[in-house]
């Protein structure tokens, strides 16, 4: 029963900041890429950030913004995200993805609502 559990969404003013956690279990996680996407409605889920162990990678529309990172020892991914707009406001989703290839996961997502 592979598990990732997204936490720290919430409802957050224009320019204000909020950190995302997405805690594993269950997987050998530094044998994973670990990622976030996002998906607003009326819209396709998007890639914001991967992170391995030697890499990261943003969306443009996060960059600057927004920093991935990860703990080992921990089994957990977290996104922080600065200077938010209302644009940003989405479900974000957890992702693992091995890293020589097989089962792809995902969480159930946590809404994060920029609006004044």
């Amino acid at each position: 029963q592979v598990q990732l559990v997204e936490s720290g969404g919430g409802l957050v003013q224009p320019g204000g900041s909020l950190r995302l956690s997405c805690a594993a279990s269950r997987i050998i996680f530094r044998l994973y890429a670990m990622g976030w996407y996002r998906q607003a409605p009326g819209k396709q889920r998007e890639l914001v950030a991967t992170i391995t162990s030697s890499n990261t990678n943003y969306a443009d529309s996060v960059k600057g913004r927004f920093t991935i990172s990860r703990d080992n020892a921990k089994n957990t991914v977290y996104l922080q995200m600065n200077s938010l707009k209302p644009e940003d406001t989405a479900v974000y989703y957890c992702n693992a993805a091995p890293l020589r290839g097989g089962v792809t996961y995902w969480g159930q997502g946590t809404q994060v609502t920029v609006s004044s």
